[in-house]
């Protein structure tokens, strides 16, 4: 184990996801958009992928966080050697394209494909992976800007690598976004200059790209207060002029680059805009003032990310301590605990230990199964015909109500499982000989960021259930009901299918016990929140891996090698996430049930 090398992918089970499960060579492959891309390639390009991950993106992991940043007095970023050469090798070899779509010379692959490459890449080197975001930008500008927006910046921000970032947070407008400041002065046509201060953004200025294109929510004068009066702008580091040649130095630069607990290589920045004789400009986004709207593109795009993220880095950390109790010989069996002459086993044969083995791997399997059933979900959306398209509207519904699911749940339970994976191997994984103590300070950030999981909890409630009266949720319980009741696994499945039954019915007495008290307090959301959210998507991953374990019972008789012991484990995986998971959720329904508000009512002093 190294914390050079420290990536350890799980290939296996991302091929199980995409292709045996979703069957992606016949529901997404070949289809739509996505004409051009078939099973074999995917495979081979994700293969491919795999082995850059592994080596040339984990090698700079650890050496970009212990290095750092620089940044001179002009606000300019200097990246460490060692991330300049994991990036430049990863352009070099144009994976830039494979999540780029046809017309813009790309490979078209889908979003299921697309976020499984990003899964390795952020297990791998989450610092890098939001260094590589121009290419998100570049869909975004092709999706939402005007035809003279697309020629100034689509093709270098695909070919030129040229980096982009998306630019929220102010000082004094964290979460409450619609409170921001900056504000915009219109010049002429689409042209405007910004001015005010933004605060924690993502690798704001950092000395790979050529240029770096702003993603700015900013206020017009005479705007509307609130989130509706915010428009996006379109704000280059370097001002592109109309020929398409880059021109002067525009008038945005960072202040301060934050001293961070982990994704130290990530630069966070602050960023003033238009403080100084060079003003700020901007393009407005597609010529039109809908700012908060378009920029949910790019939200849950991140969203999205860093659910998937903080996934990968348990399925890493997990693999990590997998190998290391494998090998590590400590202590007799503890059946032979009184036997001083005992032989001595490894780590992997003591009770507690494979407790935490099997508790991290139900748990990065089953946040895998829920992110890359979203993926699935976008893949079906873009083949009906895209987020506009009203034939689209069912899957785009269920891809809106599963976003929070994997922000919010991943980003806190992964937490929790990477301390397990720490604890798995001891004092060792204290020290930075072992990569343990970095992925818990990487991953931390991903319940803070791109909304707080009490974010996630309040617009899963009041958004995405509440908007169509449930409608998408009962048709996601419904589902999962008819597994429930089913017969999928036979009877080795049978007791995790009555759990799940139970899960559903707990769910559902959470639900109209909170519609209930709502006539009563929204306070009661504000504290239950979190705890619905984790139910949901705890029945969701069940659900889940079930139907993973039942493909596993109908393959295990005939398996071959190294695929019995990779369907036992998804059996196993099911097994103990019904059995140890979805019980806790009565006693959360209990809580909700008899929830009241005494906390409220508790003195600011007393707390």
């Amino acid at each position: 184990m190294s914390t050079v090398l420290h990536y350890k992918s799980n290939l296996r089970d991302i091929f199980f996801n995409l292709f045996e499960f979703h069957n992606i060579g016949k529901t997404s492959l070949g289809r739509g958009p996505f004409v051009s891309m078939d099973e074999a390639s995917a495979r081979d390009a994700l293969t491919a992928y795999e082995e850059l991950c592994s080596t040339e993106l984990a090698s700079s992991w650890a050496d970009a966080d212990r290095v750092g940043l620089e940044v001179s007095k002009d606000g300019d970023v200097t990246l460490p050697k060692s991330l300049k050469k994991s990036l430049k090798t990863w352009y070099d070899a144009e994976w830039f394209r494979l999540e780029m779509p046809e017309h813009l010379d790309g490979y078209g692959a889908p979003p299921s494909v697309n976020w499984s490459a990003f899964e390795m890449t952020a297990g791998a080197h989450p610092s890098l992976a939001f260094y590589l975001f121009g290419t998100v930008m570049a869909r975004i500008v092709d999706r939402l800007g005007t035809e003279e927006q697309k020629k100034l910046f689509l093709k270098p921000l695909c070919e030129d690598r040229w980096g982009g970032t998306m630019v929220l947070t102010e000082p004094d407008a964290g979460s409450d976004v619609g409170a921001g400041r900056a504000k915009a002065k219109h010049i002429e046509g689409d042209i405007w200059e910004i001015e005010g201060t933004k605060r924690f953004i993502t690798n704001g200025d950092y000395d790979g790209p050529p240029n770096i294109v702003h993603m700015v929510l900013a206020r017009p004068e005479g705007a509307d207060v609130g989130t509706k009066g915010l428009s996006l702008f379109i704000v280059p580091k370097y001002w592109v002029n109309a020929d398409g040649s880059m021109g002067e130095r525009n008038g945005v630069r960072v202040s301060k680059v934050e001293k961070k607990m982990g994704i130290k290589a990530s630069a966070t920045c602050e960023l003033v805009l238009g403080d100084g004789d060079v003003p700020a400009r901007g393009y407005l986004m597609g010529g039109v003032h809908d700012g908060i709207r378009q920029m949910f593109h790019i939200i849950e795009h991140a969203r999205m990310a860093v659910g998937m993220k903080s996934m990968a880095t348990l399925s890493t950390a997990y693999l990590n301590a997998l190998a290391y109790a494998k090998d590590r010989v400590q202590g007799p069996d503890l059946k032979e605990a009184a036997n001083k002459k005992a032989e001595r086993v490894a780590i992997i044969r003591h009770p507690d230990v494979r407790r935490m083995l099997i508790a991290q791997k139900a748990h990065a399997e089953g946040m895998r199964a829920l992110g890359l059933y979203i993926a699935w979900l976008q893949d079906q959306v873009e083949i009906l015909g895209g987020h506009t398209n009203k034939d689209a509207a069912k899957m785009d519904a269920r891809n809106d109500l599963m976003l929070p699911l994997l922000k919010g749940y991943c980003s806190e339970k992964a937490t929790e499982m990477l301390v397990l994976s720490l604890q798995t191997i001891g004092g060792s994984g204290y020290i930075q000989d072992f990569p343990f103590e970095q992925y818990i300070r990487d991953q931390k950030i991903d319940s803070l960021y791109e909304g707080t999981t009490a974010i996630q909890a309040l617009d899963l409630f009041f958004r995405k259930i509440a908007r169509d009266g449930g409608q998408t949720l009962q048709g996601l319980m419904e589902e999962a009901m008819a597994v429930a009741q089913g017969t999928d696994g036979g009877d080795e499945l049978a007791a995790e299918r009555k759990a799940l039954l139970k899960a559903l019915g707990d769910v559902q007495g959470m639900l109209m016990a909170m519609l209930g008290k709502l006539n009563e307090s929204v306070y009661h959301v504000g504290i239950h929140g979190t705890k619905i959210l984790f139910a949901l998507a705890e029945t969701v991953i069940a659900w889940l891996l079930i139907r993973h374990a039942a493909i596993a019972v109908e393959k295990l008789p005939t398996a071959k090698g190294a695929d019995i012991a990779f369907y036992q484990g998804k059996i196993a995986s099911a097994k103990w996430f019904c059995s140890q998971v979805l019980p806790a959720l009565t006693l959360t329904r209990k809580l909700i049930e008899g929830s009241e508000l005494s906390i409220m009512e508790v003195p600011d002093e007393a707390f």
